[in-house]
């Protein structure tokens, strides 16, 4: 199974806006961390296309292993 590149080793702070729908990098490749700039063409991967329920500020994965994607679970600290 193909590995994702860790793209850092501390969560990302983002700003989510309710009913807004983004694309989060689940590869590691994209130059527009944590969102998906389509870098993952041609690759097994593919980001993880959500709705946000509610306007939240939210810790996004950077390290890509997390258990919960797109939100940070501390996963980073295990590398």
């Amino acid at each position: 199974m193909e590995q994702p590149k860790t793209a850092g080793t501390t969560p990302q702070m983002a700003s989510l806006e309710s009913g807004k729908t983004y694309a989060w990098c689940a590869c590691g490749h994209s130059e527009n961390q944590p969102w998906c700039n389509g870098a993952h063409k041609g690759s097994a991967l593919a980001p993880n296309v959500f709705k946000a329920e509610e306007s939240k500020d939210a810790a996004m994965c950077m390290c890509k292993h997390t258990k919960n994607p797109p939100y940070c679970d501390g996963s980073h600290m295990h590398l």
